[in-house]
């Protein structure tokens, strides 16, 4: 097959100038195997006049093209090169393409993907076209200004349910039809069909529908009213925020298997991942995190499908205005009210860590050339990095402000696109202040601004030099932040009183002072609330106060702040991994807000402790973290605090060095004093015992038949991966490398268990073997499998020089795809972190 070919920005801005596109007519069938659907695609557009070259292409990959018709004529199907077919010396005026073809069905979450359910034998399909795949599924000119309104008609079995972007009525016979779309952009289309298990209602004169796979009734069905209390909250709030109203006719969410994503935007059915369906126990975090995400993809609705990008340069418009109101709207219209807490501590570090490698970027992008290249940029510069910078818009122009541009912007550009300048424009037509010079400092630059305080007392005051040097080869940015003051509680040991806060603007120009009457403080934190996007120090004495005092400080989100600017300083070789080790011994057992314990503990195992500390302190490490969890339980015993007491028993099997304690609960079925163990812990016990030697292949075929849903499956295929045996390793590496059957799910799930720092020497031959064979695997597989192999089966315990090597060998002549490049370049870098930082050790 010849290679598939990439969109040019050059080549979209042709064909747009070239074409206006008005209709899709597509018939899918889902009767005709397990391998292939049929495709047959009628596409309605006009050649625009005075164009010199009139020759353009339609994209499609298809398993069979059987036959092409432009205005009745009959053109070759073996013209197709590669995924484009070629439509040469159009006239102007109006012109109907015909396609018919077979698709492949996917099992990589691209494309149609199609499940079928270890549980009970059911088999569901469903589509995820972002950001080029839509020619997976139908032939389109596939790019996000050619927007088109599209009737679908579905053949399915008999037994199943199709939902799409509309309601959806059926006709007789498996045959579904769609209601007609509003001008949508191709990437956005979408179809779900088999025998879903919904919950519907209606709000506001809409339907709305809930649905996952039957074998997951019971749990959605548990959790069905949580959910929709939270969407109609938001729908709600956003009619709020919003002069436009909801633009399409009902709004569906689906929870789907194997999805590659947290969840797509799809205008009127919202696909997710299915873990968000709860079928073992979760934290009150991880449920306003799925709140959060009901409220991300909600956003987009105005946010990226009424109003979309021209290009995709721009994708940060979509990602960080949604993330930015996925949590604003999340803390505003629901109960989870303290999400920037969570987004402090387990968000925005991803944004930080990506704008310190050398794939850093702007969050506005000026130079992305193709659809490949733009692929790499949903990361966490577009996500938690424009969300933070659109907060700290949002806290230096003013909400009232910040929401009349927002909307002026999609009273502008509905049903239409937009760009960089027109969002800019439209924002400062709604204040005085220069938003194209923020836009400028903010949005174009890269790297991580580093707030230093410089402390001095004299004649009763206190005075404050803030250093917020430029990143290199930046220009710098103002800041607008919150000083939080406090002093020592003189009748709590550990406490913290808050003096009331100082408000800065921080000039560009690197310096700025500020002076106060009094005492200087016990502790300074700057950026107090977590308004501004940058890393920040302390002073020699806010550094004694925090070691002794950190779980004083009266607000979650403060101390968010604290342990953010902790985790930074380990990652900048200021601070040795192990004193945060000892600071979050001393300080977690004392914390009550579960975002923060858990992204303290995750940070200090699979960095600190898996990555940072040297092999031979790593007993110590795991140690210092088993003591910890220990006592988390201990305080947890009165059953009142669940949430925190699933954390650390999480941990505590995580960070076993023994598996006499663990392996007993397994037995057992339950932690002395709760919680019993449902199947989340049980594999979880299990993939740990499993690295330990501890368990067998009899044990987890067991464990696999009382659970053989998908989860256990994925359980199992860790499992098996994660034993310390030669042949195990050698199995999985053959399942993961060289037979291609694994789905998404099953390679990340058996990558997880590949490496594990206790068995080092056992899977050294295979660190040699990774690149030549991820480089290979990436080029059969695609970017989903790619990125999957980037992320997950790179051997990210093998901290060594020799290990660099390979990989910059690797970058310089292997001549990796795009997306595992991409992957390569961060985990090279984050592996020259972790030697720098062992060294230093």
């Amino acid at each position: 097959m010849a290679c598939m070919s990439v969109l040019t920005r050059d080549e979209a801005q042709n064909r747009a100038q070239l074409l206006d596109v008005h209709r899709y007519a597509i018939e899918l069938d889902l009767t005709t195997g397990d391998d292939t659907f049929d495709s047959r695609t009628l596409i309605r557009f006009t050649v625009l006049a005075d164009q010199d070259d009139t020759d353009t292409f339609v994209e499609v990959k298809p398993a069979e093209l059987r036959s092409v018709t432009l205005d009745g004529h009959p053109l070759d199907p073996e013209t197709l090169d590669g995924n484009r077919l070629p439509l040469k010396d159009l006239t102007p005026g109006e012109h109907e393409l015909h396609i018919d073809a077979a698709m492949h069905y996917s099992r990589t979450g691209e494309g149609m993907h199609r499940f079928t359910d270890p549980a009970d034998g059911e088999t569901y399909t469903y589509t995820q076209l972002f950001l080029d795949d839509v020619q997976r599924v139908f032939a389109a000119f596939d790019q996000p200004d050619l927007k088109a309104v599209f009737d679908l008609t579905v053949t399915a079995p008999r037994t199943w349910t199709v939902l799409a972007n509309g309601i959806t009525e059926h006709l007789g016979d498996g045959r579904w039809k769609a209601a007609t779309t509003p001008l949508i952009s191709t990437y956005l289309v979408a179809v779900a069909a088999g025998p879903w298990h919904s919950v519907r209602t209606e709000h506001r004169g809409l339907p709305f529908g809930l649905h996952c796979r039957r074998s997951l009734a019971p749990h959605l069905d548990a959790d069905a009213d949580e959910l929709l209390d939270v969407t109609r909250a938001c729908f709600d709030r956003y009619h709020e925020k919003f002069t436009q109203p909801y633009p399409f006719d009902s709004y569906d969410q689906a929870f789907v298997p194997e999805f590659n994503a947290g969840a797509m935007e799809n205008p009127g059915l919202v696909t997710f991942r299915d873990e968000f369906v709860f079928r073992s126990a979760v934290t009150d975090t991880q449920r306003q995190t799925r709140a959060m995400v009901i409220a991300h993809e909600m956003a987009h609705m105005w946010f990226g499908d009424l109003v979309t990008l021209t290009w995709w340069d721009d994708i940060w418009l979509n990602e960080s205005f949604a993330e930015y109101m996925g949590y604003q709207t999340t803390a505003e219209a629901t109960r989870f009210t303290d999400t920037w807490t969570d987004f402090g501590v387990t968000r925005k570090p991803w944004g930080y860590d990506a704008d310190q490698r050398p794939s850093t970027h702007p969050v506005a992008p000026e130079d992305v050339q193709d659809t490949a290249s733009a692929l790499l940029n949903f990361d966490g510069i577009s996500y938690a990095k424009g969300a933070s910078v659109l907060r700290q818009l949002v806290a230096w122009l003013g909400e009232e402000d910040f929401l009349a541009g927002i909307n002026t912007h999609i009273e502008r550009h509905k049903f239409a696109n937009a760009t960089l300048t027109d969002f800019i424009d439209s924002l400062a037509s709604a204040t005085d202040r220069d938003v194209h010079a923020w836009a400028n400092a903010w949005l174009t630059t890269t790297g991580v601004d580093t707030l230093t305080p410089e402390l001095r007392t004299d004649n009763g005051h206190w005075h404050l030099t803030l250093h917020n040097p430029p990143p290199a080869d930046e220009t710098g940015r103002p800041h607008r932040i919150t000083l939080g003051l406090y002093d020592h509680d003189p009748h709590t040991p550990h406490g913290l009183t808050p003096r009331t806060p100082l408000g800065a603007d921080l000039s560009t120009t690197g310096t700025t002072t500020i002076s106060a009457p009094g005492p200087r403080p016990a502790l300074l934190v700057l950026n107090d609330g977590d308004l501004t996007y940058a890393k920040i120090r302390f002073d020699d004495e806010s550094t004694q106060t925090l070691r002794t005092r950190l779980s004083g400080l009266p607000d979650p989100l403060t101390r968010a702040v604290v342990w953010n600017a902790l985790r930074d300083a380990v990652r900048d070789g200021e601070l040795p991994p192990t004193t945060y080790l000892d600071i979050a011994r001393t300080h977690l057992p004392h914390e009550t807000d579960l975002a923060l314990v858990g992204g303290v503990l995750a940070f200090a195992t699979t960095h600190v402790t898996d990555r940072y500390i040297t092999p031979g302190r790593r007993p110590a490490a795991l140690a210092t973290l088993t003591d910890l969890c220990r006592d988390l339980i201990r305080r947890t015993e009165d059953g009142d605090h669940p949430g925190l007491r699933l954390i650390a028993v999480r941990h505590r099997i995580d960070t076993a060095a023994h598996p006499d304690t663990i392996a007993a609960w397994l037995t057992d079925g339950t932690v002395p004093g709760g919680p019993e163990l449902d199947p989340e812990l049980r594999w979880r016990i299990l993939t740990r015992l499993a690295v330990l030697d501890a368990t067998d292949e009899a044990a987890i075929a067991a464990e696999l038949a009382d659970d053989p849903s998908a989860t256990g499956q994925e359980g199992a295929a860790r499992c098996r991966a994660a034993l310390p045996h030669e042949d195990a390793k050698a199995r999985a590496w053959d399942a993961l490398f060289h037979t291609d059957n694994l789905s998404n799910y099953l390679f990340t799930a058996t990558a997880q268990g590949f490496w594990q720092p206790e068995q080092a020497d056992l899977v050294h031959p295979y660190v040699a073997r990774y690149h030549k064979d991820a480089v290979a695997l990436a080029a059969r597989r695609g970017p989903a499998i790619a990125e999957a192999a980037g992320h997950w089966a790179f051997p990210v315990h093998a901290v060594d020089p020799e290990t660099l090597r390979l990989g910059q060998k690797c970058l310089r002549k292997a001549d990796p795809t795009p997306a595992l490049r991409r992957k390569l370049v961060d985990q090279l870098d984050d592996l020259a972190r972790a030697l720098r930082i062992q060294q230093q050790a």
